[in-house]
């Protein structure tokens, strides 16, 4: 996919080495020409330095027609300007933005963003659930709902614990995409054995969701 990542600093740089290990095509826009230089250096992608708010810097960085726009800029107003003009002046399929304020989320969904990442927000929604997961679980909806992203840390008693992948009983629609392992990153097989502090990225359509979880933490 053709990607633009629009601001962010230490957020920017985990998403590009994460992105290009998927072999994705990234422009990068970003206003601090130290950190320009910075992801210059490390990444051998275009940089466009200057403010992603602004049309003629966007007109610089030649993404119209480009799959997915990522806007990480602190401001929420800023990153809701950013996604409005990539669809309407640059016809990009998806935007996704982080915003500060976890009112915003529904605000901007109904403005035209795609996926709109709130932490607060995320956390709010993990507590409401907690009479049935035993520990707090991050999710991200892809795609309007269609599938979710559930980010869960292995704890020793779960019971998949030291278990291969293969012989989990999970139900359909239901796939761990990643184990992420101290430092590294595993793309996993149904040989992979799962350990005690493991971080699993499941990927699963909504209604299953909770039953995955189940199948991972034991909980009813």
């Amino acid at each position: 996919m053709k990607i633009v990542i629009a601001g962010g600093r230490n957020k920017a740089d985990f998403l590009i080495g994460m992105l290009l290990d998927k072999k994705h095509k990234l422009v990068v826009i970003c206003d601090d020409e130290k950190y320009c230089e910075y992801l210059a250096d490390t990444h051998d992608i275009p940089i466009v330095i200057g403010d992603p708010c602004k049309q003629y810097v966007l007109d610089e960085a030649h993404i119209k027609n480009f799959d997915v726009l990522i806007a990480l800029k602190p401001d929420d107003a800023d990153n809701l300007a950013i996604c409005q003009m990539a669809k309407r002046i640059y016809n990009i399929k998806k935007n996704v933005c982080i915003v500060s304020n976890p009112k915003n989320v529904d605000v901007f969904k109904k403005l035209g963003v795609n996926t709109v990442i709130s932490a607060t927000y995320m956390i709010a929604n993990r507590i409401e659930q907690a009479s049935t997961i035993e520990s707090l679980i991050k999710t991200l909806s892809l795609d309007d709902e269609k599938a979710v992203i559930s980010e869960i840390l292995i704890e020793k008693h779960y019971p998949v614990t030291d278990k291969k992948i293969i012989d989990l009983k999970f139900p359909q629609n239901v796939i761990i995409g990643c184990v992420i392992r101290g430092t590294n990153m595993i793309v996993p097989n149904g040989q992979t054995v799962i350990r005690d502090n493991d971080k699993l990225l499941v990927i699963s359509s909504p209604e299953n969701q909770s039953n995955a979880i189940s199948v991972i933490s034991g909980g009813k």
